[in-house]
């Protein structure tokens, strides 16, 4: 993989997440006026926070530089690593 698929990739996941947080806030906000106005309870507004908030913070980690710690390409380094450290 070249570099400007690496880049282009790496955009693709920002803009992602920043779309995704932008739908979080709104639909969150909604559902908050929502609950108070008629549901007089919080329930649902929390369920949907905080499921949604687990695949957003997936799209976060995934955005920011985090998948290449532990991401698709971490085993083949560690793979590489240890071919390096057999042929020493």
């Amino acid at each position: 993989m070249n570099l400007r698929e690496k880049a282009e990739k790496r955009v693709d996941a920002k803009i992602k997440f920043q779309e995704n947080l932008y739908k979080y806030l709104i639909v969150n906000t909604i559902i908050a006026i929502i609950s108070v106005v008629f549901l007089k309870s919080y329930w649902l507004l929390l369920c949907v926070m905080f499921f949604w908030g687990i695949g957003l913070i997936d799209d976060f980690f995934n955005a920011y530089s985090f998948s290449d710690v532990v991401g698709y390409n971490y085993r083949e380094r560690k793979i590489q690593e240890e071919i390096s450290k057999m042929g020493d």
